[in-house]
């Protein structure tokens, strides 16, 4: 087979046009192109009325020596890659070793989780939340009743923060082994769609996300993994040699219980503070690492559409638009956004009391009335929160807390109109664009709520980037605050092997160690740690 990338055809061609197009591509006689399967459709809009969608295929021709040698410097035109997923190590006959754990069952977790179940280590996976429709159900009394489960919520229980989000499966991490795909794959099998398999920029939304997790909740447990829910880990159990080197031997649960163990994968999201700061004291090696903060703004869908597609927009082959925008500032400073989410709507995803944190969310369909994005500043540790590894999640949670206040001190947002904010004047209603943040807004000040420097380079992209997207600057467009949860304040510190700088057994993995962002990098995180501990466990002495 041959991999033919880049072939371009306009947005409403008919069938019989691709056929005819790799012929005129490859230089084949009809008779010489056996069949094709199509491996990724996206599109290319920068001429807005007259997008074009572009295709990658597998090609069976004839001579495929032949063509390939034909086009030996054409990038585009190359033998079709083996994509298939191998497993790296299985239980060795008569293993006795101890049961490896995973602490997080968000999509780092889930995969490392489901890796080591299909390589036959029967997992033991932790979770502080609940199961995925239990946790629904908890989410909804934050956003229905500001009634805030501190423990199962947007950020902790089955499915982790994606679960809450557009489902977004792509990302820019380098993929030789194509781990990505074993991801797509295992989704399908649990009931995503099938389109995730070629779409460029692929979604699942949140409905289908539940369901799904569950399934591959149902398969690991039937490999013999075992779900443990509401189950916080609170220490470490290690053993200290006398030349200092530490390993890992089990983990202790907030009921005071002993997990043995000798292999932990530590799966946890960019959330788990209480973690963090256990992991801290015991002297674990981690970091402060650069995150972002801002706010989640809102536009009617139909002006982005618009805005990206033309004449073209509302066509069904290109779904509702996206934008990515980005803007270095005169200080330095970059504004950008961030986890954009076409036709949604703005979520409470605060994991503490007293605290108001904003995301975004869609479903499949992303059929809502709104689009939503992240607009925010990247800041560093050096400039912006000093003092170590910690104190990026003070930095958080100051800003969490006066979001909190100037919302009313009830889980409602503080919100303000661009038109608002750029005049430097509170925003005491809102216009044409109507927030979908539950339980609510309140109209206010974001300067109550967000560091000065944040403000400035707002000031200074919002313009530019209504020169970008019609509309984008409206006045009426809305801001809701806070955006603090982008990223994982810290990076556990862990070698090529995968482990722990300084503590043997313990492999930190995915967003909350801050090795992915998104769903498809966590679970590809999540494959490679739990490879790294079923090599270490079959080579263990029995």
């Amino acid at each position: 087979m041959i991999r033919l990338s880049g072939l371009k055809l306009p947005l409403d061609h008919p069938a019989e046009a691709m056929p005819a197009a790799i012929c005129q591509r490859l230089e084949l006689e009809p008779h010489e192109l056996r069949g094709h399967s199509l491996v990724r459709r996206g599109n290319d809009a920068r001429r807005r009325n007259a997008i074009q969608l572009v295709y990658t295929l597998d090609i069976d021709v004839a001579d495929e020596d032949a063509v390939l040698a034909r086009f030996a410097n054409d990038h585009d035109v190359r033998p079709t890659p083996d994509t298939g997923y191998r497993f790296v190590a299985h239980v060795p006959e008569g293993w006795r070793g101890k049961r490896p754990v995973v602490i997080g069952a968000g999509p780092c977790g889930l995969f490392a989780g489901l890796i080591l179940a299909q390589m036959g280590f029967r997992p033991i996976i932790l979770d502080r939340g609940k199961p995925v429709r239990e946790r629904t159900k908890d989410t909804w009394g934050l956003w229905r009743r500001a009634e805030l489960n501190p423990d199962s919520n947007v950020q902790f229980g089955e499915g982790g923060a994606g679960t809450f989000s557009d489902g977004k499966l792509y990302c820019r991490v380098k993929d030789p082994r194509f781990l990505g795909r074993k991801v797509l794959e295992e989704f399908v099998a649990a009931g995503a769609p099938d389109d995730i398999l070629w779409e460029a920029h692929p979604h699942i939304g949140t409905f289908r996300l539940v369901s799904m997790v569950e399934s591959m909740r149902r398969q690991i447990e039937a490999l013999g993994g075992e779900y443990r829910w509401q189950t916080r880990v609170d220490d470490l159990v290690l053993e200290r040699a006398s030349d200092g080197a530490q390993r890992l031997r089990g983990v202790t649960l907030q009921d005071g219980s002993v997990i043995e163990a000798d292999h932990v994968v530590l799966a946890i999201g960019h959330s788990a503070r209480p973690t963090f700061e256990m992991l801290h004291r015991q002297g674990v090696h981690m970091e402060a690492k650069p995150f972002s903060i801002g706010v989640r703004i809102e536009h009617p869908q139909s002006w982005i559409d618009r805005a990206r597609y033309g004449t073209c927009a509302g066509h069904p082959d290109l779904g509702a638009a996206a934008y990515s925008l980005a803007h270095h500032c005169g200080d330095g400073r970059t504004v950008y956004s961030f986890c954009m989410c076409p036709g949604g709507r703005v979520v409470a995803a605060t994991s503490e009391e007293g605290r108001v944190v904003t995301n975004g969310m869609s479903q499949y369909s992303r059929a809502e009335f709104n689009a939503n994005s992240g607009l925010v500043v990247g800041i560093d540790p050096e400039r912006d929160y000093p003092g170590g590894p910690l104190a990026g999640i003070d930095f958080q949670r100051h800003w969490e807390s006066l979001a909190y206040v100037a919302g009313g001190s009830s889980y409602w947002a503080p919100g303000q109109t661009v038109g608002d904010f750029l005049a430097g004047r509170p925003s005491t209603t809102l216009g044409s664009v109507e927030p979908s943040y539950k339980p609510g807004v309140t109209p206010t000040d974001l300067a109550l709520c967000l560091p000065p420097f944040v403000l400035d380079a707002f000031r200074e992209a919002l313009p530019i980037f209504g020169r970008q997207i019609a509309n984008y600057d409206h006045p009426d467009a809305v801001m809701t605050g806070v955006e603090t949860r982008t990223s994982s304040p810290v990076r556990i510190k862990r070698g090529k092997d995968f482990e722990s700088l300084n503590v043997a057994g313990l492999y930190p993995a995915g967003e909350g160690a801050g090795y992915a962002g998104g769903i498809l990098s966590a679970a590809i995180d999540g494959i490679k740690v739990a490879e790294a501990a079923a090599l270490a466990m079959a080579d263990a002495p029995a």
